[in-house]
């Protein structure tokens, strides 16, 4: 990727405080040389557990973001280098929360993650009582369900997607359009899975009849998927009795493990003979096309995504694509976007202040926002414009509807928050 550089000062000194330390540049003696000041930069990921689909693309993605964040330092003789240090959470909150004391141990002060709310939940008291910088890239739980009662207590906190009052007025577009009558509901329990659930339910409530509403455990997700099974053929057969197939739905919200239940659900089940719609926790779910993509393509499995894309990104996608050989979520896009602002933030402090500081730092993020969103720092943003509402979370965006055909996942519509309506592809 290309950079617009404009000419820049050199850091002076070699201080370093909070999540820098100082290293010898290559190639240099210690007389007479600016020593090369390395922002450490967390990512908090799961690599191994049910967002492990994400996770690597993730990663995948702020690999990227370090070569070329360490790329525009040395084309603007800036005496910074990124390094990224990643930890696996697995989506357990608790260890989520032992990942980041790792991290802040290792004079890690900037964050990017955690991918889930219920992660974000567990670790928010440490943040604020340690002055950490948390940049999330997927948590989209509404702020109360994460714990924060007020603007101020999430002063840094900061999510660059969407939260889920966005996502449910899409899902409720979706099942609004394909006609639906009648759902079942299967939902994870956990503060995210309960805030998207309770926000599009509210959304939906008198319009569509909800024979079921089941929530089951998210730590540690079901083995034996047979009782949800039973109580949701239960919910589509009382449905059925009243509207056609094409007017009943199963609603899931989950991660990877819908996989683990759609591969348990019985070939002449009920289940299978009515469209399924999911969120923004499956979609691209590598799982799940692997473990039952027979069965997904016989439901769909519709699933909404935020989506904003520059023409930058569309570039960056198809690098991602040549250097991976997969697709990004749009949520390793966010990641990668969180990263250059994260870095470009510490970097600002350091040279004002020499050491860092989580309310400068905070602050430096949301002045850097609208220049590194409009390119004016000489990158473009790959998720287009991003605005921060009063509580640090994006303002608004659009979603992408994907589903499952032929065993393959495939974008299939657009719900376009200007209209509030879906936009289903020819």
């Amino acid at each position: 990727m290309g950079f617009l550089v404009a000419a820049a000062g050199c850091i002076g000194g070699s201080s370093s405080g909070g999540s820098t330390s100082s290293t010898q540049p290559e190639g240099s003696s210690a007389s007479g040389s600016q020593s090369v000041q390395v922002i450490k930069l967390g990512a908090l990921l799961d690599l191994s557990g049910p967002l492990a689909s994400d996770g690597k693309k993730i990663q995948n993605a702020l690999k990227l973001a370090q070569e070329d964040i360490n790329a525009y330092f040395k084309q603007k003789g800036e005496n910074f280098k990124v390094e990224i240090l990643f930890e696996d959470t697995r989506t357990d909150p608790k260890v989520a929360l032992e990942k980041l004391q790792t991290l802040d141990a290792q004079g890690v002060k900037v964050i990017i993650g955690p991918t889930s709310s219920g992660e974000l939940k567990n670790m928010k008291s440490y943040v604020n009582a340690h002055k950490l910088i948390v940049i999330s890239e997927a948590s989209t739980a509404p702020p109360k369900f994460i714990g924060f009662a007020k603007p101020e207590d999430k002063k840094y906190v900061f999510r660059f997607v969407p939260t889920d009052f966005f996502q449910s007025k899409a899902i409720a577009a979706e099942l609004e359009s394909k006609g639906i009558k009648g759902l079942v509901i299967l939902y994870r329990g956990d503060a995210w899975g309960k805030g998207l659930h309770d926000a599009t339910v509210e959304k939906i409530k008198g319009s569509i009849e909800i024979a079921k509403d089941i929530s089951y455990p998210s730590n540690p997700e079901p083995t034996d998927w047979s009782p949800y099974i039973s109580k949701a053929e239960d919910g589509v057969k009382s449905l059925l009795s009243k509207y056609s197939p094409e007017q009943v739905a199963v609603w899931v919200v989950g991660f990877d493990e819908i996989a683990t239940l759609l591969s348990q659900v019985p070939d002449d089940s009920p289940l299978l003979k009515v469209q399924w719609f999911g969120s923004d926790g499956d979609v691209l779910s590598d799982k799940i096309v692997e473990e039952a993509g027979n069965k997904a393509s016989k439901v769909v499995l519709y699933s909404t995504q935020f989506y904003a894309q520059s023409e930058a990104g569309k570039k960056f996608i198809q690098r991602y694509k040549e250097k991976f050989g997969i697709e990004p979520s749009e949520y390793a896009l966010i990641a990668y976007d969180a990263a250059w602002v994260a870095a470009l933030a510490e970097a600002e402090v350091l040279k004002e202040k020499g050491s860092f500081d989580a309310d400068l730092v905070a602050q430096k993020i949301k002045e850097i926002l609208p220049k590194y969103s409009s390119g004016e720092l000489g990158v473009s943003s790959v998720t287009g414009n991003i605005e921060l509402d009063e509580w640090n979370d994006r303002a608004s965006g659009d979603y992408a509807i994907w589903g499952i055909v032929d065993g393959k996942w495939k974008l299939l519509g657009m719900w376009k928050s200007s209209t509030g309506k879906v936009e289903w592809s020819s």
